[in-house]
């Protein structure tokens, strides 16, 4: 079992049992609907908004719950231990939410944010680039300004919630080469937004019922008031400020999913008999699982650490790519030692920890990739 986080409380693990029945009843019942679709129903955002599950980090002014990061953290660890993998709560919430919320106008954040905390919009953030991948300096998308409109022409790739948003942050270039010139440009789109389009979703490894997607524009027009932080040129400062937060909502995705893995192994091993006895009764089953669970403590101890810390405000850079890179790592370690204890059995679609295995994997590559970390890790040395 998996033991009460020391960052939690009373009134968090009440919004875990929230959280926990909302996956298991309503979402868990339509994973295959998303799968074969390849999205989630944007009804379950909703249904989510009415709970008070969005936005729990917001303040109540703007419509969301007036908690802190753990409430976030909560939603993303009830998620991964439900078994989800379409709801794409950790972009719009933790990622999205924020970037409005810290740098968008009082008027900007009014209109936007309390449609978010409903579910009433779904949001994304357009970074990637056929070309880029984490090399966000190199962002070719740009956005020329015709009167008080921006004209954004480009192509994204790999966008979360592409396919359903309807509140798009978008990267682009501003100005000349380099960090100096990019800007963040928010965009309200929908299927008939002149200049938008939806490309095909995109078919993955895992994470099946999640749409991740390609995006088009073509002279999208965004108003100029709608950047990001009032002026030109402040885009790639914001994206290094906002990182800390994703890269460790990314490990904590993936702390999530090294205690599943576990906790998953541990159950079938006493209850699958080999040899006249219960797999766990093997030697060498125990000693695996007495690994995977040590690994398992080292990094919640290191993650409890660090969401102390993002919740004193002190998570600096480095130790949330240490987090990221690390833990990611491990889980994908881990997911592997633990398929293999299922035999056959493990890489049959019917068991979860073949889609463990396979949702992991995307851990170590988005939010920047583990070797991207390891340079920022090495820089500070």
């Amino acid at each position: 079992m998996t033991a009460r986080p020391r960052w939690s409380s009373d009134e968090l693990e009440q919004v875990r049992q929230l959280a926990a029945t909302y996956f298991t009843k309503e979402v868990i019942p339509n994973v295959p609907k998303h799968v074969a679709q390849g999205h989630p129903d944007k009804a379950l955002y909703r249904r989510a908004g009415e709970l008070g599950l969005l936005c729990m980090s917001v303040p109540e002014a703007y419509g969301g719950g007036g908690g802190t990061f753990a409430h976030e953290a909560i939603l993303t660890e009830e998620q991964v231990k439900a078994g989800d993998p379409s709801m794409g709560f950790a972009v719009h919430c933790s990622i999205v939410a924020h970037y409005v919320l810290s740098y968008a106008s009082e008027a900007q954040k009014q209109k936007w944010l309390p449609k978010l905390a409903s579910g009433e919009w779904v949001g994304a953030i357009a970074m990637t680039e056929p070309g880029t991948g984490s090399d966000l300096q190199a962002i070719s998308t740009r956005a020329v300004r015709d009167g008080d409109f921006y004209k954004v022409s480009g192509a994204k790739t790999f966008i979360s919630n592409g396919r359903v948003c309807d509140f798009l942050i978008i990267v682009a270039r501003t100005g000349g080469p380099g960090h100096a010139g990019i800007s963040l440009l928010c965009a309200e789109v929908s299927d008939t937004t002149p200049g938008f389009e939806r490309g095909r979703i995109l078919d993955k490894l895992g994470g099946k019922g999640q749409d991740t997607t390609e995006l088009f524009f073509d002279e999208l027009q965004v108003p100029v008031v709608n950047v990001l932080g009032g002026e030109e040129g402040k885009g790639f400062i914001q994206l290094m400020q906002q990182l800390p937060q994703e890269r460790l909502s990314t490990a904590l995705i993936a702390m999530a999913s090294i205690e599943r893995a576990v906790d998953l192994t541990v159950e079938y091993t006493k209850q699958r008999h080999a040899f006249g006895k219960p797999l766990f009764a093997l030697q060498n089953t125990r000693f695996e699982l007495a690994e995977c669970a040590t690994l398992r403590r080292v990094c919640r101890s290191f993650i409890d650490e660090c969401v102390e810390s993002h919740l004193a405000g002190s998570l600096d850079v480095t130790t949330a790519a240490m987090a990221k890179y690390w833990v990611t790592d491990q889980a994908c370690i881990v997911a592997d030692r633990c398929l293999q204890l299922f035999g056959g059995y493990g890489y049959m679609k019917e068991y979860p920890i073949s889609h463990l295995f396979a949702d992991t994997r995307v851990l170590r590559i988005l939010a920047g990739a583990n070797e991207v970390m390891k340079e920022l890790v090495a820089r500070s040395l």
